[in-house]
């Protein structure tokens, strides 16, 4: 597992000092329902979590990545690269942010070094991202990093008790980087 720089942020692998980052995450009424943060938290789930993550790779499932502060080194959200679909030439891309670092850009910044990363070095043709269409947050951090709207999908995926619609988001390696002409 790398770590990728994003500007005031890097992608690192999980370590066990994460454990206050995915008891924030666990505490969210929504991140538990979308991700395989426990909830409720307990230091023995956050650890089983935390090792989880160090497996994916190993497994070649995906890339899971403690989105940290570059300076402090303290875990702010995840960032993960899923390889389900690789043999179609494509990857989905999926994240969190704890609630204290929202609005900061640190999804933006993550998904900009995860892109960069997975189309250049992984060369992988195509990325997939997918938002809940009431996420305008998210929305606009898909948007930013050059993804671009191809649909609904209707009950695409259960959240909690519900099949939930989502927006399917694309971006090609082809594709121009955001801001370029």
């Amino acid at each position: 597992m790398p770590t990728l720089p994003a500007g005031r942020y890097q992608l690192r692998p999980f370590m066990m000092t994460d454990l206050e980052l995915v008891r924030a995450g666990s505490a969210d009424p929504l991140i538990p329902l979308i991700t395989t943060v426990p909830a409720p938290f307990t230091e023995d789930a956050g650890a089983r979590f935390i090792e989880r993550q160090w497996s994916r790779a190993e497994r070649g499932t995906g890339y899971s990545f403690a989105i940290a502060e570059a300076a402090s080194g303290l875990g702010v959200g995840q960032i993960g690269l899923w390889l389900h679909n690789i043999h179609y030439g494509r990857a989905s891309v999926g994240y969190w942010v704890a609630g204290p670092a929202r609005g900061r850009q640190v999804a933006g910044s993550a998904i900009a070094a995860l892109t960069r990363w997975a189309h250049g070095e992984l060369e992988i043709p195509r990325l997939e991202l997918y938002v809940e269409p009431w996420n305008t947050g998210s929305i606009r951090t898909a948007e930013r990093a050059g993804f671009q709207r191809e649909g609904l999908l209707r009950g695409w995926q259960q959240v909690g008790a519900e099949r939930k619609d989502f927006y399917m988001y694309g971006r090609l390696a082809t594709d121009p980087l955001p801001g370029a002409p």
